[in-house]
């Protein structure tokens, strides 16, 4: 039988801090798709197994480790935990993300260019769905910046996109008025 070891997506590529940013990798985490079937209940359920329910659209949830994420409408990432037997469709995602956070003071500028949502309009806890350069991804606003997450298969072009811009934001911060 073969030993598989699980690696992180960004191996090697990060932590990296360009001028007041990082960007670093999240540990790999337990993480699960929810998508309840139509009519179903499964916040109560979620809640009493898990200590979180589902979240409001856009929004995320957190109590200790666990953690649930608005990812689309009637879709939900449970993070952190393994859920229990629900009236939904439930995957293992756990392997299949790339999950890295943007911080530092330069971290909305950067985000600013590679993504057409205002998230600066975002407050900590909330939710998007969009683009980062040309790969679809999960934003979520953290109190330290910006937590993104990508397909695994896009781990080196987002680490490549976001340094780009942040080498290009910190070039900008230091020229002379």
């Amino acid at each position: 039988m073969i030993d598989l070891i699980a690696k992180p997506a960004a191996e090697g590529l990060l932590p990296v801090t360009i001028g007041t940013m990082t960007l670093t990798e999240m540990p790999l985490r337990k993480m699960h798709s929810i998508a309840p079937f139509k009519g179903a209940e499964v916040s109560a359920a979620l809640k009493q197994a898990t200590g979180v329910g589902l979240p409001d659209t856009g929004s995320a949830i957190a109590k200790d480790d666990v953690e649930i994420l608005w990812t689309a409408r009637g879709q939900y990432f449970l993070i952190g935990a393994t859920p229990p037997k629900l009236p939904a469709a439930i995957t293992d995602q756990s392997d299949a993300w790339c999950s890295v956070v943007l911080s530092g003071i330069g971290a909305p500028l950067v985000m600013a260019r590679v993504c057409p949502l205002n998230v600066g309009q975002m407050g900590e806890g909330d939710v998007a769905r969009s683009l980062v350069g040309h790969m679809t991804a999960i934003i979520v606003k953290r109190a330290d910046g910006f937590e993104i997450m990508a397909f695994r298969a896009f781990a080196k072009t987002l680490v490549h996109e976001l340094r780009e811009v942040m080498v290009s934001v910190t070039a900008q911060a230091t020229l002379p008025d």
